[in-house]
């Protein structure tokens, strides 16, 4: 006992003098966060009470009437074999928008993730593969880099151009409507980012509970604040559109759309738009048809596998984007990067302040058994001292509740009461990430060796859990909120002999042509375009006998790599490729496209 006390008295001072120069840190930081939390819930309360709700659904209709634009979708891959398959045909079935293709980006030495973008590729008309020049994994920005090169490849072969670049990983899963909204705002803002939001995992799920709490925070709280305050918007990574006039100022004339050197190229390329003076916009968080509209994906569920993912985040948010461009912009800007940056000193005094708790707890549970002073508990003479830490403390707490009711609103009051046990457990895999980020960079910077991509391994849910299943087409026209169950049972007791449901609910009125072709082709797996004929060449379109367009409901309309191209307004019968085999020698891809919009093409090609 006597040793523990001679221990404490040499401990003790320090202590002290670290427990106040700690709180002086989150006092100061407290403070900032404080700030936006009042700014945020200002703002979210007027609004409130200048419309009396929160009412997203006009805005969700204007986006689906909005013409389509033709949206390239660009998946970086570096050993993702295990994942995107499941992701491109989760996908194809899920988006509700009409003009969008995949550009799959693989390494010449990853043959098991190449060889299934090719099959995806094979069996899809809107997916496309982009080999990287050299071998993997380089970084993920260079990657993206030879994604853009492909795009602009089939552009050239296939005489077409996209309006705008949407990038993702191979874990997500993007929201039905995501694309809509980003296309009918992209013509006023050139980055659209769409919210992100990890899936839902059970409560004893602790690490990747730590994303669920830091995402709904973030995604609540700091993006639509930089939105109000008029700060950057930084991309996300994933669920970010680019108008097509932003890409091409982010290409410049080195033809890079990504810094490879950059680990996190997509909140530099928000900060380089930024600089640029391009309008950016964040969509809010909200619900249609019960789900958020975001874009959701499974973070990683292991200590180590947090680590290294934040490893990356921490070197390129705040060490590489510190190196390459300083504090320069407006007040507003600076204020922006001090928040993105501050997890440099924050995260470790979050560590240091675990461990002093700990230590408190320890030293006067000693104090309380051996009835000798508390050496922490001398502070208490100091009013200003007790002031401060009393001050720190509820700034503390306040910030703790307002994470528990961001991660409330997104997951349940579940989940969240599991927060201020996670927020422990995050201090520490922060820490770590920090203490690894600044050694990594360091050494970098003193062998002149390239900062290389940090890969997460991915997991994907099965396609069962993330989508209904494709059943009857009356079953997915209610599931995906397109009429009610009282208008199935009332369109199949009128049905008339020879007319088919979907026919007869347009009849009807009940159903638009669009919403009806994006269910068959749910329901088919087969994806749906819209085609303009002025795109079409003539010769192509007359490339089969005109009795086997008749017959057979097809349309030649490109040939491109070997394959011919057909669009179709039907489903296609087992027997079609095997007739039409009789009449071509090249590999078919069917694409399916609304009765209209075929007809259309018949009055102009044939």
């Amino acid at each position: 006992m006597q040793e523990i006390d001679t221990w404490l008295k040499l401990v003790d001072p320090a202590a002290r003098s670290l427990l106040i120069g700690l709180a002086v840190w989150i006092l100061i930081s407290g403070i900032d966060d404080v700030f936006l939390d009042s700014v945020c819930f200002f703002t979210w309360l007027s609004r409130r009470m200048l419309s009396g709700q929160e009412d997203f659904t006009a805005e969700v209709e204007a986006a689906h009437k909005a013409p389509h634009k033709r949206i390239a979708l660009f998946v970086p891959c570096w050993k993702e074999d295990a994942v995107i398959h499941q992701m491109v045909m989760n996908n194809v079935a899920r988006i509700r928008y009409s003009s969008y293709d995949f550009f799959l980006g693989v390494y010449p030495n990853d043959p098991a993730t190449e060889t299934i973008a090719r099959s995806l590729s094979a069996r899809f008309a809107n997916v496309h593969v982009a080999m990287c020049a050299g071998d993997g994994p380089t970084s993920k920005a260079d990657c993206l880099n030879w994604i853009y090169q492909g795009m602009l490849a089939y552009e050239q072969e296939s005489q077409c151009r996209f309006d705008a670049v949407v990038t993702h990983d191979a874990e997500d899963i993007i929201h039905p409507d995501a694309l809509s909204w980003i296309n009918y705002n992209v013509d006023v803002y050139d980055m659209v980012q769409v919210p992100v939001l990890p899936l839902a995992t059970g409560p004893l799920e602790w690490t990747h509970g730590i994303y669920c709490d830091e995402f709904a925070e973030f995604q609540t709280k700091d993006m639509p604040g930089r939105q109000i305050l008029g700060g950057f918007i930084p991309s996300n990574g994933v669920g970010t559109g680019y108008s097509r006039w932003a890409i091409e100022r982010l290409a410049g004339e080195k033809g890079r759309l990504f810094e490879p050197e950059c680990l996190t190229e997509d909140y530099e390329n928000g900060l380089r738009l930024h600089f640029l003076g391009c309008p950016q916009l964040f969509m809010p968080i909200h619900r249609h048809n019960g789900e958020p509209m975001a874009t959701r994906e499974y973070f990683p569920q292991t200590r180590s596998a947090a680590v290294k993912q934040r490893t990356r985040w921490v070197t390129g948010i705040a060490l590489q984007s510190w190196e390459r461009h300083g504090w320069r912009g407006s007040i507003g800007t600076k204020y922006w990067l001090w928040r993105d940056r501050k997890g440099l000193v924050g995260n470790p005094v979050s560590m240091m302040t675990s461990l002093m708790l700990l230590y408190g707890a320890i030293t006067w549970l000693n104090s309380r058994w051996s009835g000798g002073q508390w050496g922490i508990g001398e502070l208490s003479a100091s009013p200003a001292v007790l002031w401060l830490l009393g001050l720190t403390t509820t700034l503390q707490c306040i910030h703790l509740g307002v994470r528990i009711w961001c991660t409330a609103r997104i997951y349940g009051w579940l989940l969240a009461m599991g927060a201020p046990v996670r927020a422990l457990y995050g201090n520490y895999v922060n820490f770590h990430a920090t203490l690894g980020a600044i050694k990594r960079y360091l050494m970098g910077r003193w062998k002149n060796e390239p900062l290389v991509w940090l890969k997460t391994e991915h997991t994907y849910p099965a396609i069962e859990a993330a989508a209904p299943a494709a059943g009857l087409l009356g079953e997915i026209l209610v599931s995906a909120g397109r009429i009610s169950a009282t208008q199935l049972d009332w369109a199949l007791e009128t049905q008339p002999p020879g007319v088919r449901l979907g026919e007869h609910l347009i009849r009807c009125g009940m159903l638009s042509e669009m919403h009806l072709y994006q269910a068959l082709s749910f329901q088919a797996k087969v994806t749906l375009g819209q085609l303009d004929p002025q795109r079409v060449r003539r010769n192509v379109a007359r490339s089969l006998p005109a009795h086997v367009i008749d017959a057979w409901r097809v349309l030649p309309y490109q040939v491109a790599g070997g394959f011919l191209f057909l669009a179709t307004p039907e489903i296609p019968a087992p027997e079609l490729e095997r007739q039409l085999e009789q009449h071509t020698r090249l590999r078919l891809r069917l694409q399916l496209v609304t009765a209209s919009n075929f007809e259309a093409l018949r009055r102009e090609l044939l």
